[in-house]
């Protein structure tokens, strides 16, 4: 007994690990860890569609400082020496171009005032009346409308918009509208829903009216929201080609994409004042973009979460 009382203390004690071997498996596992956040494959993937974009976006810009004789030596990747700005002048009268970006401008300021005005209308209306069943089909009746492009409907918009007399960019303006309606009131709809209806409630007990509360409470709240519906809208009927082309009798009233299409003849064999041109369409999307990105992906990340 003395013996075994003796020898079942020593079978308990342990041995205490060893400071180097602690220290080599904290840092195999930082190792295995390290490993697992890098995706070569995918970071591979990312740049190759990056380079899909800046390197047409790279020959652009440098073709369009180029002289005539530069442009058409064959090497489209070289840099202009010396830089010749000729292209854009010529474009500039050739295109009419103050014209044709006044016209897109008054178009796209349209569209997205009136895309972020009715789709957060429609969607607050929608979303605090869920229960009732007109609203309700409503929304999914919206929701349809985004499998429908353009082109199966556009003959109809066609004579409506002719017998309308909105064959013009007004007509164009309303029709941008209607389209961007449906993705607009997807995403209104998901922010809205995570507004609390208490702030409502204190609106209302304090008398405000519903016009009042959505106008004063409501629309301030959905500021996120209106930037992200906002850039959409602006790249959509900034960069639209066959709505304006299709819709528009006189080509004076053209817009800009379509006034680049008209001249495209006069441009083959003026390479640099091509791009050029290209270049000053494309500018004002490039720009907007750039400095009003972080609001996409913001705002469409508020809707998904809180949604």
């Amino acid at each position: 007994m003395t013996q075994a009382a003796v020898k079942r203390p020593a079978a308990s004690v342990t041995t205490p690990a060893r400071p180097e071997a602690t220290a080599t498996t904290v840092r195999r596992r930082r190792g295995r860890v390290g490993q697992e956040r890098t995706n070569w494959t995918t970071m591979v993937i990312l740049l190759l569609c990056a380079l899909t974009v800046l390197l047409p976006l790279y020959v652009t810009v440098t073709m369009s400082m180029k002289s005539t004789s530069q442009a058409v030596d064959g090497n489209a990747f070289s840099l202009p020496n010396p830089i010749d700005l000729s292209g854009f002048a010529q474009a500039w009268e050739l295109t009419n171009f103050p014209v044709a970006f006044t016209i897109s401008l008054l178009v796209t300021a349209g569209t997205v005032i009136g895309t972020v005005l009715l789709a957060a209308l429609a969607s607050y209306a929608i979303v605090r009346n869920w229960e009732r069943r007109f609203f309700r089909w409503s929304f999914f009746y919206l929701l349809a409308a985004m499998f429908l492009p353009f082109p199966v409907v556009a003959l109809p918009q066609i004579q409506l918009t002719g017998l309308a007399g909105l064959a013009n960019p007004v007509g164009v303006t309303i029709l941008h509208i209607m389209f961007q309606l449906s993705f607009s009131i997807l995403l209104f709809t998901a922010f809205l829903r995570s507004i609390p209806l208490e702030l409502e409630e204190s609106a209302r007990i304090d008398g405000a009216t519903t016009w009042q509360t959505f106008r004063q409470l409501i629309f301030p709240l959905l500021a996120p929201m209106s930037a992200t519906v906002a850039i959409f809208a602006f790249l959509a009927s900034w960069n639209d080609f066959m709505m304006p082309s299709l819709i528009i009798a006189d080509s004076a009233q053209q817009t800009l994409p379509v006034v680049q299409s008209i001249f495209q003849t006069q441009f083959s064999n003026n390479y640099n004042v091509s791009f050029a041109s290209y270049l000053m369409a494309m500018a004002p999307a490039i720009i907007v973009y750039l400095f009003t990105q972080r609001w996409v992906m913001e705002g469409v990340t508020q809707g998904a979460v809180k949604g």
